[in-house]
């Protein structure tokens, strides 16, 4: 085994290791989000619907990177 194997192997595993951490980012944005979200239609009830279609929204965007994160080593892994 040569050393340049080993560097490929940590190097791989560091990045999976990173792409997972990157994952948090997106479920604390989804916690923040869909708390204002709540503490906003509890103010102001008759913008429920209108909330609600923008947030959806909001957590089709946030979802998108949180499996870009988690996908991310699969595909680098296979190469």
């Amino acid at each position: 085994m040569d050393a340049t194997t080993v560097l490929a192997q940590v190097t791989g595993n560091i990045a999976t290791v990173g792409y997972g951490l990157a994952a948090i980012g997106p479920a604390i944005g989804l916690g923040i989000m869909i708390g204002k979200t709540i503490e906003s239609t509890a103010r102001q009830p008759e913008l429920a619907g209108r909330l609600q279609s923008t947030m959806f929204i909001g957590v089709a965007f946030i979802e998108i990177l949180a499996l870009i994160g988690i996908v991310t080593p699969f595909i680098f892994n296979a190469l």
